[in-house]
């Protein structure tokens, strides 16, 4: 097994941290659709397709706090679950590495839905810079080097 470069590592931290700030939020609007824990109004959601924070809740929770956990992870063991391979569409690639590409696009959406959707904020800012930030180190050449992008029949993990 090659040695993990320092960008998988960085990856993984900044993973790690996504998954934190999907958890708590996730949690708060499906345990409060009504948004008043993270006292936010129902009315920010006008022009959404919601009527409340609940669905988009446990998307913030599943898709942006537990997934984004789950990745850190496997991007630093590797483990072979056969069945976490079912979406990836590179074949060779270990799946975690796609995922968290797949996780850096679903943050710039979600980003853009919101700043579409609700108001552009200092929050949406961050996590937008945040999604890039995924997106260009799950990107890295050492990264992707060590997860087998461009050579799919040897993998490093």
């Amino acid at each position: 097994m090659n040695k993990k470069p320092f960008t998988l590592y960085l990856l993984a931290l900044i993973l790690v941290f996504q998954s934190l700030g999907g958890l708590f939020g996730g949690l708060s609007l499906v345990s409060s659709p009504s948004g008043e824990i993270m006292k936010m109004p129902v009315s920010i959601l006008e022009g959404s397709p919601f009527h409340d924070f609940l669905v988009p809740g446990l998307i913030f929770l599943l898709f942006l706090g537990l997934l984004p956990g789950i990745l850190a992870f496997a991007l630093l063991r590797s483990p072979e679950w056969n069945r976490a391979g079912v979406l990836n569409m590179y074949p060779g690639i270990h799946w975690a590495s796609t995922y968290s590409l797949y996780t850096g696009i679903m943050l710039v959406i979600w980003i853009l839905a919101e700043i579409i959707w609700i108001e552009d904020d200092i929050l949406h800012t961050f996590f937008g810079l945040l999604s890039v930030v995924i997106v260009v180190l799950t990107l890295m050449p050492s990264n992707m080097s060590h997860f087998g992008w461009g050579n799919p029949q040897q993998t490093n993990c």
